[in-house]
C-alpha cells in the first residue's frame, strides 16, 4: 500500500483524534561550504609533482608526524599511528551534509544512522570523539560520545581517526578516537554564502502528520509554549508526592496539562526540505610575524522525514505475533550552529580559542494504527514530542614553540542540554467485541483496564564538562622526542524524568471516552469525573551522575635507525565515577539505585614502524585501554528512544570493561598519491556492556548487563588510485580519476561458561547475581558488529578547477543491535548497500564564481530493515521505506 494510502486509512480509523490543518515546519540537510581559504578542493589541484597540502590537526600532545621521514609529508603515512585523516577536500568529496555521514567512508567505521559511529563493529561506547584534541559531553541520554551528527562539514578542518592507541589519547580507546579540528585563521577575508535545498522520494509532496507547536518551531526554538505551567511548576519545586495531594490539586495541575500540542493532525503535503548558511573570516597583520585570524559562521537547516514504521512484537520463542503495529510518523529536524573562532599566530607560537553553539531539535507527530492479537483488540495511538539538544562549548589551545621545546596548554568548559517538555502519548482501543455496545468504536475511557492511556512527560538533561590539560615535548635530537602530559575532566550530569498518567475509575463513561484527546481531557470532563494524575516516575525522578578523572602519561617516539620509528608510552588514569538518586520527596522510597566506580589503571601502548625505500612500510602494535560505562546505561531510569521509539533502563550494577588490542598493518605508497593498505587486529575485551531486549505489550524495553568476556578479530583492506588522464588529450588533459575503496571483515564472539554470572538491578536488593547464559550466547557477535562493512568513492575530477562526479558505494552487512532475552532471537539490522552520486562544479554567473553541488542519495531505494527471526518466521521491530533523496546546494564567495 503506498504512503499516502496507508495515511489516509489511519485518518480514517482515527477521525476522533485528528482534525487538517495548514502545516508548519520545514528542514533540511545542512549543505556544507567549501572556504577556498582552508579547503583544497576550492583551489586547482596539485599537479602530479605537487605535496599535498596538510590538514590542520590539532590533537593533544600536538605530535603526530615524526620528523626526518623519508618521502612526501602525508599525515596518515607519516604518522608513527594507524590514522586516517579527512581533509576538507576528502569531507567535500562525500558530499555528507554532517561529519557522521562523512567519517562512514573510512575503513571500518560505520553510522549506524543516529549519529553514534562505530568503529570496527564496536559501539559507540568504544569509540571516543574529541573537538580540537579536547572532550564533548553528550546531549543524547543514551551516549557518552557526543553524536557527530550534529556537527555540519562546513565548520570541520579535517576529521582524524586514530585506530591504535597511544597515551596521550584518554584510556577510554576501544575501536578509535575521532578528533574533529575546527577552522582556523584564514589566509585572506571573506564572505561565503550558501543555500540549498533537497527532498526525498517518501517524504516530499506526500502526505505528512504534524502538530502546531508554536511560532519559531520552524527555527528550532520555542516561544514559551512549552514552558512548564505554573501549577506543575510548583509541584516540582515542593517535596510532597502527587500521591499526597488531594484532588482538588491534583486536578488543579491536570488542567494546566492541556495544550494545542495534543493533537495528531493531518498536514498538506510536506515541503522540500531547505538550508542555509554564512561564513565569514578575516586575517589581520599586527606586525612583525603576529597575524590573527577571526572566522564566524552561521547554518540553519530544516528537513523533514516521513516514515511508516511496521512494529511488532513475540507473543512466543516461536516468534508467532502478540501485537502488529504500523506507525506513521513524520519528523521534522531543525539543526542551527553558529561558530566564533579567533586565532593567533605568533612567530612558532600557535593560539586557538573556538567558541560553538549547536542547537538540534527533533518535532515529531506520530499515528499507529494495530492489532493486539492476543486480546483481539485494535488499537489507535498517537504522540507528540519536541526534542531539544544543544551544545556550548568554548576552549583554548595554546601550541607554543621554544626551539626544541614545545608546551601545548588546553582547556575548556562545555555543556549540554536536552529537554523534552510535553512528551503526549494516547491510546484508543476498539474491542471487537459484538456484546460491547462500544464494541465498533475507538474509545479511551482512561481507566488503563484494557491498556488505555493518557501520558504526559517531561525530561530534563543537563551535562557540563570542565577540561584541563598540559603536554611537555622535548626533541632530544633527530633519533627521540619526549612527551610528558597531564588532564583532568571532571563531568556531573543531572537526569530528570517526570511522567504523569490520567487516571479514572471505572465509571467513567465509556461514550466520552469517543472523544479526541483535547475535548477528553477538557476541564469539565476532569471535574466531572474526578480525573485525577498518577506519577509513573515517583519512584526514580531524577539522577545525579558524575565521572572526575585525573590522568597523566609519557610517550616517546624513537628514530633509533633509518626508517624505523617507536612510538611507546604508558598512560596513568585514576577515575571516581557515581550515578545517584536524588531524594526530592520527603518520604521516597528505593534510593539504593547507586554507583560507585573507584578504579585506577595503567595503560601502555606501543607502535613500531619500519618504512623500506621503496615506499612500503609495516607497522605492528599493542596496547591496554578501558571502556567505563555510560551514564545512561547506570541510571535505573526508564527513557524513551524517539529514533527507535524504543524503551531503555539502565542497570547501577554495571563494571568497567577493559580491553587488549593488537594490529599489524603493511602499507604501501605509490605515485600520485595513490596507496594501499592491508591490516589485522584483534581485541579481547573483559566485562563488555551489551544490551538485551524484553518485550511487554507494544513495548519493546532495553536493558544492560556485562557479558563474562568477548574475541573481536578482523582484517581491513584500503586502496586510493589516482590515474591522471593528460595523455588522453583535448577534454580529459585536465582530468583525473580517483578510486578510493576499503573493505573490513570483522568477527567476534562472546565468551559464556555455565559458571559465569552477571549482575542485575532489583529495587530494594541493589545488584543481584544471575547466571550470565541466561542473558548471553556463547558464540554470538558483539552487539553493532556487522561482519563485512565496504566503502567505495569512484569519481573523475579537474586538477585546474573545481569540477568533481563521485558515485559512492557503502555496504554493511547483518549486525545485532540487542540481545533477544528469554530465548528469543536477536534484533539484527540490515543496512545493506547504499549508492550515491554526488558532482561539484564551480558556475561563473555575471562574473561572480559560484559552487554547485547536486546530490543523488540512495538510488537503490534501500530501507530500513530491523527484525527478528528464527529462520522460520520473521517479525519486524523497526522497518520502513527510506526512499531516494535529491538535493541541490549553491554557494559562493565575496
Amino acid at each position: 500500500m503506498s504512503p499516502a494510502k496507508k495515511l489516509a486509512s489511519l485518518l480514517l480509523l482515527s477521525t476522533a483524534l485528528s482534525l487538517p490543518v495548514a502545516a508548519q515546519a520545514q528542514n533540511a540537510d545542512p549543505e556544507a561550504a567549501s572556504d577556498p581559504a582552508s579547503d583544497p578542493a576550492s583551489d586547482p589541484a596539485p599537479t602530479p609533482e605537487a605535496e599535498p597540502e596538510e590538514p590542520d590537526v590539532s590533537i593533544p600532545g600536538g605530535v603526530i608526524v615524526v620528523t626526518g621521514r623519508r618521502g612526501p609529508r602525508d599525515v596518515s603515512r607519516s604518522s608513527s599511528q594507524v590514522v586516517s585523516v579527512l581533509s576538507a577536500e576528502d569531507i567535500a568529496r562525500t558530499g555528507e551534509g554532517d561529519i557522521a555521514g562523512a567519517l562512514s567512508r573510512v575503513t571500518g567505521l560505520s553510522d549506524n544512522g543516529d549519529g553514534r559511529v562505530f568503529v570496527r563493529g564496536l559501539g559507540d561506547r568504544y569509540s571516543l570523539a574529541l573537538l580540537n584534541g579536547l572532550p564533548l559531553p553528550s546531549p543524547q541520554p543514551l551516549s557518552r560520545v557526543v553524536p557527530l551528527d550534529i556537527f555540519p562539514t562546513g565548520i570541520v578542518a579535517s576529521s582524524l581517526v586514530q585506530k591504535t592507541y597511544s597515551a596521550n589519547f584518554p584510556g577510554e580507546f576501544g575501536g578509535g578516537v575521532i578528533n574533529l579540528t575546527t577552522r582556523a585563521v584564514p589566509d585572506e577575508t571573506f564572505v561565503e554564502l550558501s543555500a540549498g535545498t533537497s527532498m526525498d522520494s517518501v517524504t516530499t509532496f506526500s502526505p505528512s502528520v504534524q502538530h502546531y507547536g508554536s511560532d519559531y518551531d520552524w527555527f528550532g526554538f520555542d516561544d514559551g509554549r512549552r514552558d512548564v505551567p505554573g501549577a506543575l511548576a510548583d509541584f516540582f519545586a515542593g517535596d510532597s508526592q502527587l500521591s499526597d495531594l488531594d484532588a482538588a490539586a491534583q486536578q488543579t495541575i491536570a488542567k494546566d496539562l492541556i495544550s494545542p500540542n495534543l493533537i495528531v493532525l493531518q498536514s498538506v503535503d510536506a515541503r522540500p526540505n531547505f538550508s542555509g548558511g554564512i561564513t565569514a573570516g578575516t586575517n589581520i597583520f599586527l606586525g612583525g610575524d603576529t597575524e590573527l585570524g577571526i572566522i564566524a559562521t552561521a547554518n540553519l537547516s530544516n528537513s523533514l522525514t516521513t516514515r511508516i514504521v511496521t512494529s511488532q512484537t513475540p507473543d512466543s520463542l516461536d516468534l508467532n505475533l502478540r501485537t502488529d503495529f504500523e506507525n506513521f510518523t513524520t519528523n521534522n529536524k531543525i539543526l542551527f550552529n553558529t561558530l566564533l573562532g579567533f586565532g593567533l599566530e605568533t612567530g612558532e607560537h600557535k593560539f586557538r580559542w573556538t567558541n560553538l553553539y549547536i542547537r538540534d531539535t527533533l518535532k515529531q507527530s506520530v499515528l499507529g494504527q494495530g492489532e493486539d492479537i492476543q486480546n483481539g483488540d485494535s488499537e489507535v495511538q498517537q504522540s507528540t514530542g519536541w526534542f531539544e539538544r544543544q551544545l556550548i562549548d568554548s576552549q583554548f589551545v595554546g601550541e607554543m614553540e621554544f626551539g626544541d621545546l614545545s608546551v601545548d596548554l588546553r582547556g575548556g568548559y562545555a555543556q549540554t542540554d536536552r529537554e523534552a517538555p510535553y512528551e503526549y502519548e494516547f491510546e484508543y482501543v476498539r474491542t471487537n467485541n459484538a456484546n460491547d455496545p462500544f464494541g465498533d468504536q475507538f474509545v479511551n475511557p482512561l481507566n488503563r483496564i484494557r491498556g488505555d492511556l493518557a501520558s504526559v512527560a517531561f525530561s530534563d538533561l543537563t551535562e557540563r564538562l570542565w577540561f584541563g590539560g598540559i603536554d611537555l615535548s622535548y626533541q632530544f635530537s633527530d633519533l627521540a622526542l619526549l612527551t610528558f602530559g597531564y588532564a583532568y575532566t571532571d563531568t556531573d550530569r543531572r537526569s530528570t524524568r517526570r511522567e504523569f498518567i490520567f487516571d479514572s475509575d471505572s465509571s467513567f463513561p465509556t461514550g466520552v471516552g469517543l472523544l479526541r484527546p483535547d475535548l477528553l481531557l477538557g476541564d469539565a470532563i476532569i471535574e466531572a469525573f474526578d480525573v485525577r494524575l498518577f506519577e509513573t516516575t515517583q519512584t526514580f525522578p531524577e539522577f545525579q551522575a558524575d565521572l572526575e578523572i585525573n590522568a597523566g602519561y609519557a610517550k616517546t617516539i624513537l628514530t633509533p635507525a633509518n626508517g624505523l620509528t617507536i612510538d611507546l608510552g604508558v598512560r596513568y588514569e585514576d577515575a571516581v565515577q557515581s550515578v545517584t538518586p536524588v531524594q526530592i520527596f520527603t518520604n521516597q522510597q528505593n534510593l539504593d539505585a547507586v554507583t560507585n566506580l573507584a578504579n585506577d589503571y595503567w595503560l601502555p601502548a606501543g607502535t613500531i614502524t619500519y618504512e623500506f625505500d621503496n615506499g612500503l612500510q609495516i607497522r605492528a602494535s599493542g596496547s591496554k585501554t578501558i571502556a567505563r560505562p555510560q551514564f545512561r546505561e547506570l541510571i535505573f531510569q526508564p527513557f524513551t528512544d524517539p529514533e527507535s521509539n524504543r524503551q531503555f533502563v539502565g542497570n547501577p550494577a554495571l563494571q568497567d570493561s577493559e580491553l587488549l588490542n593488537f594490529e599489524a598493518r603493511a602499507e604501501y605508497y605509490f605515485a600520485n598519491s595513490s596507496r594501499a593498505s592491508l591490516a589485522g587486529f584483534y581485541k579481547k575485551i573483559d566485562n563488555p556492556i551489551e544490551p538485551f531486549s524484553s518485550f511487554t505489550d507494544n513495548s519493546q524495553i532495553t536493558q544492560f548487563a556485562n557479558a563474562p568476556t568477548a574475541t573481536l578479530w578482523g582484517a581491513e583492506l584500503e586502496t586510493q588510485w589516482n590515474k591522471d588522464l593528460y595523455d588522453w588529450g583535448g577534454w580529459f588533459e585536465t582530468k583525473q580519476l580517483v578510486l578510493v575503496a576499503n573493505y573490513t571483515y570483522t568477527q567476534s564472539e562472546l565468551k559464556v561458561d555455565p559458571a559465569d554470572e552477571t549482575f542485575t538491578f532489583t529495587p530494594g536488593v541493589g545488584g543481584v547475581p544471575r547466571p550470565a547464559s541466561g542473558f548471553f550466547v556463547d558464540g554470538a557477535p558483539l552487539t553493532g558488529q556487522s561482519d563485512h562493512l565496504v566503502n567505495v568513492q569512484f569519481g573523475i575530477e579537474d586538477i585546474d578547477k573545481l569540477q568533481q562526479l563521485t558515485l559512492l558505494l557503502s555496504y554493511a552487512s547483518e549486525r545485532v543491535t540487542s540481545r533477544g532475552s528469554g530465548g528469543l532471537p536477536d534484533i539484527v539490522e540490515d543496512p545493506g548497500l547504499t549508492i550515491d552520486l554526488v558532482g561539484r562544479s564551480e558556475v561563473n554567473l555575471f562574473g561572480q564564481p559560484f559552487e554547485v553541488k547536486i546530490e543523488a542519495r540512495n538510488l537503490t531505494g534501500r530501507d530500513n530493515f530491523e527484525f527478528q527471526s528464527n529462520g522460520t518466521n520473521r517479525i519486524e521491530i523497526n522497518s520502513y521505506q527510506v526512499g531516494r533523496t535529491f538535493s541541490l546546494g549553491v554557494s559562493t564567495e565575496f
